[in-house]
């Protein structure tokens, strides 16, 4: 069964058409990216897929069921979750409890047994310790249990972010620009990583500038123009496609496509 399918998607800003009649299919387990360049339209597709935006048009459907029009907060309770391409982090938090958020958002004990403090809170937030300490030592910050989010560096901010999008039980991830910024060895951290979160089932969508990464990753690539769908296939195939070579980034995409 496909993880995603999306068909006919468009989205206008007024009399900019910012996504236009986007149609493609993600596979269950597959590392799926979505490259162009700036202003092609990717990280409004992500809000798009994950509710952020109401499409004009067009239809979503996660693990064969629809989900257009629904919040991001349903679709969490679904199994889809994102990062952002900015972090959204609580600062003023640990960053253990920032990972204890993602935990909390599809916790189903109800209001009323939170605020009385009753015995199943108690035990979920003991699991969701738990499960964020875990979490936190997978993405490799075991150093930072102890610490505030405020004192990590920024390529521990990335991963926390991923850990706490983990903490939600994802099984379709989508990472906008989670290597955005990173020196080389953090980039690298985060390719392994991506490869651990695909290896244990759970399907990726990433959005990425870095195409050494992109290529290196991916299982299947998707590449927009303004919008438009523009090509769509594997690392070797798109990297050698000329009218991606022409619209996004030369002799330097055919490159690193041969090189991975």
């Amino acid at each position: 069964m496909s993880a995603l399918t999306v068909a006919g998607l468009s989205k206008n800003f007024g009399g900019l058409s910012a996504v236009s009649e986007l149609s493609f299919t993600v596979e269950e387990g597959q590392i799926f990216s979505i490259i162009g360049p700036n202003g092609a339209g990717k990280t409004t597709v992500f809000n798009l897929i994950t509710g952020v935006y109401r499409p004009d048009s067009g239809r979503v459907w996660l693990h064969g069921e629809e989900i257009g029009g629904k919040p991001p907060s349903a679709l969490a309770g679904q199994g889809l979750t994102r990062t952002f391409q900015n972090l959204q982090i609580f600062f003023n938090m640990s960053a253990l409890e920032n990972v204890m958020v993602g935990a909390d958002r599809t916790a189903e004990t109800g209001f009323a047994s939170a605020l009385l403090r009753l015995p199943a809170v108690r035990r979920r937030d003991a699991g969701a310790g738990k499960q964020a300490v875990a979490l936190m030592e997978r993405v490799g910050l075991a150093a930072y249990l102890g610490a505030d989010a405020a004192s990590l560096p920024y390529g521990a901010l990335k991963r926390l972010e991923i850990a706490r999008a983990l903490a939600t039980r994802p099984k379709l991830l989508l990472l906008d620009e989670p290597a955005a910024g990173l020196n080389h060895a953090e980039t690298r951290e985060i390719d392994n990583l991506i490869r651990s979160i695909a290896e244990d089932g759970v399907t990726v969508i990433l959005v990425e500038h870095d195409m050494r990464l992109v290529m290196g990753i991916s299982d299947r690539i998707l590449v927009l123009d303004r919008g438009v769908w523009l090509a769509e296939g594997s690392a070797e195939e798109v990297g050698r496609n000329p009218d991606v070579v022409r619209a996004y980034l030369g002799t330097e995409f055919a490159g690193s496509a041969d090189a991975a």
